[in-house]
């Protein structure tokens, strides 16, 4: 509790706030550069796509959303089943009866 004002004090330091708000500006900035980036890379060139292109990049986006989709059921089939679980050491009896070899008294 901080004591001057009675309510708990925070968990972030004032320097925290200083070093959150520069990383949400790097990022910001990143993100304007790139918009623009694209943008040029949009606009800068006169050439058309021929209907191939057009053809292998539905194919790619298709074939990468299959993938994708199918290992996230893949992810959710072996949770449920339980095949996540950490390994568990069963240990072996000290006596096995199919060896031949029990216990003699």
């Amino acid at each position: 509790m901080n004591s001057t004002d009675g309510q708990p004090a925070s968990s972030v330091p004032q320097g925290g706030r200083l070093a959150r708000w520069t990383v949400i500006a790097v990022l910001c900035a990143m993100l304007v550069a790139a918009c623009v980036l694209g943008y040029l890379g949009w606009t800068s060139t006169d050439t058309s796509v021929p209907a191939s292109g057009y053809v292998a990049l539905v194919l790619g986006v298709v074939f990468s959303l299959v993938v994708g989709v199918g290992l996230m059921a893949l992810v959710f089939y072996s949770s449920r089943k339980g095949y996540d679980e950490p390994a568990v050491l069963i240990p072996e009896p000290e006596n096995d009866p199919d060896d031949g070899q029990g216990s003699q008294r």
